[in-house]
This record gives C-alpha cells, sequence and structure tokens, in this order.
C-alpha cells in the first residue's frame, strides 16, 4: 500500500530533523499543502517543502509525538500532540500518497483555537527566517 510507505518514510524524515533536503525527495511535483492558518492551498513541490520544513521546525519540538495513526489505501491519518510555548497543540496530519509512496496532498488541522493562534503565530515567523536565509 502507497500509504505504508509513505507514512513509513515520513516517520524517518520526521526523525531527522524534517529539514527541506530530507522533505523535498518525498514531496510529489504537484502535490497539495492545506495549511490551518492559510485560505488557499499551496501547491507544488518548493511550497510544500517549504511549508513542511517550517512546520517541523516549529511544531516538531522535545514535547511532540504522534498519538495515533490510521493508514488506509493510500491515505493515512496522523494525530499529533506538543506544546508550544506553553500552549497545548492537538492536531492532525490527513496525507494522500501516490503509488510510490510521495506526498500528493498533505493537510494539517489543529485545535484549539488558542493552538490554532500560536501555529500562526511561529509558522509566519518560521517562514519569514527561511525567506531571509
Amino acid at each position: 500500500m502507497s500509504a505504508e510507505k509513505g507514512v513509513e518514510r515520513w516517520h524517518r524524515a520526521m526523525a531527522d530533523g524534517n529539514d527541506a533536503a530530507s522533505l523535498g525527495p518525498m514531496i510529489a511535483e504537484d502535490a497539495v499543502f492545506h495549511s490551518p492558518v492559510v485560505h488557499t492551498p499551496q501547491k507544488g513541490r518548493p511550497i510544500v517543502t517549504a511549508y513542511l520544513a517550517a512546520a517541523g521546525q516549529t511544531l516538531a519540538n522535545d514535547s511532540f509525538r504522534y498519538v495515533r495513526e490510521l493508514v488506509d489505501g493510500d491515505t493515512a491519518m496522523l494525530e499529533f500532540e506538543t506544546e508550544m510555548e506553553g500552549i497545548h497543540v492537538n492536531g492532525v496530519d490527513i496525507i494522500r500518497f501516490d503509488a510510490d509512496g510521495a506526498i500528493l496532498d498533505f493537510k494539517v488541522m489543529v485545535r484549539p483555537l488558542k493552538a490554532v493562534n500560536k501555529v500562526w503565530e511561529m509558522m509566519a515567523a518560521q517562514l519569514e527566517r527561511d525567506r531571509a536565509s
């Protein structure tokens, strides 16, 4: 199944620091990213890679952990928890993979509202730092 292979690659990338170099090869050229804080879908490997790398820098701290994983066919749902500056974040990554396990579609949902606001604040700052470097 494509999702099983893709989830395995995803977990490896997370363990390796979730940087653009490790993420790029596992993202399809025409991938789409759905942010919990940006209204329009972000399309194409470069922008999806940038968003996922920034998310890795902001969300994947020492408290980050996946707490539930569901895999069916080409789709996986990974529920996560983390803490950002004292705010508990609960979220879900919904990922659709191609036959080779590359990411085609990545949707992130976050709760509660305080967490959404904190994610927006920290992601915006990280994306700005990434653009400047």
